[in-house]
């Protein structure tokens, strides 16, 4: 007996084992993969939309990207010639400080990770290996050993914030350089001076700790700060009303571009370093993302030229050289080529019920006083059924209509209801179910809902509203509790309820 128990314990032991072994061999998930069926698309266009944008060190070749890929163009425009392809999302490259490679967030290990690819396309490396905490927007040090990039952190919402990490270029666990402030509030967007010491970086300072939508742009959403990495000093540079957004170092270390709000426009400016002039240099850009969910951040990156007199900025889906003295922008003329493989959506047959056919959902249910009947809503008109087998039958004739809340008086010879069409709002109606005869109980346009009959039958109380996100807004005021008599007649407000 205990030989058997023995003999049962390996085989199930065994059985295990092949079972971990064979879940251990499973194929892990490739974003490269196609999921389903697939097509290709190919096209060529000259513009994009949110490209980033970056100047190498000599001043001769552009990176951006595009439609998940990225691309180098001589500076001058021309044909832009893409070095990664696939289904892989990469954006933001930025040139390595000797020219020969490019940084880029891609996400192609699945998730968002800090990688850097030879200017020649080929010998991929992985930074960081974030499972969760996801990375973008990495920028090299000057020495070119070392990449900073903001880490991304949510709690219950899925909103999230950041925080900047140092990486060294050949990976690592990384470095905390800067803290969140909670969970909501974001920062990112990090650059880093021509010396290595400063690195500036935006963050959302307007008052917490939570995030909202639609914040002011013209007080202050997001600051531009910068951290000492020297002493840890964290101090704001800009933060006036407009904010102030992807800052941008100049090479010879004097000044520090940035975007700023002016009333509707999304203005390109320059902050003087030693002086602390600020100066609008072009407002041709296209609108940032203050106000939004902008974890990639609220602007696309963009580069000063080696020589700091010019800009290179991605704007109204074209790329733009904008002097950095005068604020002259010229377009830089591409054509780039793209190729696609996409998945086929999925799409779900639909059949209509046609004729006669069960309802899956009906609502405002009434039962007449008697017990032997019921009125209800379903499609959109109100339907009546004797009870308990009676074949439902329309219980008015009206057209272009919908019809709500049914609603018997005491002795169940008349019934209140509600219709609605986008002309006339709402229209409060008293049905006669002896004769069959239908009339408007309210002659004014608004929303009216609830209505009830006194126990007597003399009086009708109900009330009235206002639109909302899916309907107008008008007539929409003096909303409360209303009382009128039953046969006609002036209705009083006897309970007052605020507006909106």
């Amino acid at each position: 007996m205990c030989l058997a128990i023995a003999i049962g314990l390996v085989l199930a032991a065994s059985g295990v084992l092949a079972a971990d072994k064979k879940k251990d061999e499973a194929p892990k998930w490739d974003v490269n993969a196609a999921h389903g069926p697939t097509k290709k698309i190919a096209f060529s266009t000259d513009e994009g939309t949110w490209m980033d944008v970056d100047v190498s060190p000599d001043g001769k070749t552009i990176a951006f990207d595009l439609l998940g890929d990225l691309y180098l163009l001589p500076i001058g425009g021309g044909k832009a010639k893409r070095i990664t392809s696939g289904p892989t999302f990469d954006v933001q490259p930025r040139f390595s400080p000797d020219g020969k490679e490019l940084s880029f967030t891609s996400d192609r290990a699945g998730g968002n990770n800090v990688w850097r690819i030879g200017v020649d396309g080929k010998h991929a490396v992985q930074v960081s290996k974030e499972k969760f905490r996801l990375m973008n927007n990495p920028v090299w040090t000057p020495d070119g050993q070392y990449l900073i990039a903001r880490k991304h952190f949510t709690s219950e919402r899925s909103l999230g914030a950041g925080e900047l990490w140092l990486f060294h270029k050949s990976g690592g666990d990384g470095l905390q350089l800067t803290k969140q402030k909670n969970d909501q509030q974001d920062q990112g967007e990090p650059a880093v001076s021509p010396d290595g010491r400063h690195v500036y970086f935006s963050e959302d300072v307007s008052p917490g700790p939570t995030f909202q939508y639609n914040k002011n742009p013209h007080d202050v959403i997001y600051a531009i700060r910068r951290l000492d990495r020297e002493t840890g000093e964290i101090i704001n540079l800009v933060a006036t009303p407009g904010g102030a957004v992807r800052p941008e170092a100049s090479p010879n270390g004097k000044r520090l571009a940035f975007v700023k709000r002016v009333r509707e426009k999304s203005v390109l400016h320059t902050l003087e370093l030693e002086s602390g002039e600020v100066r609008p240099l072009w407002d041709g850009l296209s609108h940032d993302m203050q106000e939004a969910w902008a974890i990639f951040g609220p602007y696309a990156n963009f580069d000063w030229t080696p020589d700091s007199s010019a800009l290179v900025v991605w704007a109204q889906g074209k790329l733009w050289r904008v002097d950095a003295r005068t604020g002259a922008a010229s377009n830089i003329p591409f054509s780039a080529d793209v190729e696609q493989t996409v998945a086929e959506p999925l799409r779900f047959t639909r059949k209509l019920d046609q004729g006669r056919f069960a309802p899956k959902m009906i609502r405002d249910v009434a039962t007449s006083p008697d017990g032997k009947s019921v009125v209800f809503h379903a499609l959109g008109q109100l339907w009546m059924k004797q009870l308990p087998e009676g074949e439902p039958r329309r219980l008015t004739s009206n057209i272009g209509v919908y019809e709500y809340q049914p609603s018997f008086n005491s002795v169940g010879t008349k019934l209140l209801y509600t219709s609605w069409n986008d002309a006339d709002l709402v229209t409060l109606r008293e049905r006669d179910l002896a004769t069959g005869s239908d009339r408007a109980v309210t002659s004014r346009k608004g929303f009216y809902f609830g209505a009830r009959y006194s126990p007597d039958g003399s009086r009708i109380v109900y009330s009235r509203g206002g639109g909302g996100g899916l309907t107008c807004r008008l007539w929409s005021g003096e909303p409360g509790i209303y009382v009128m008599p039953a046969a006609g007649g002036e209705a009083i407000r006897v309970i007052c309820l605020p507006v909106g």
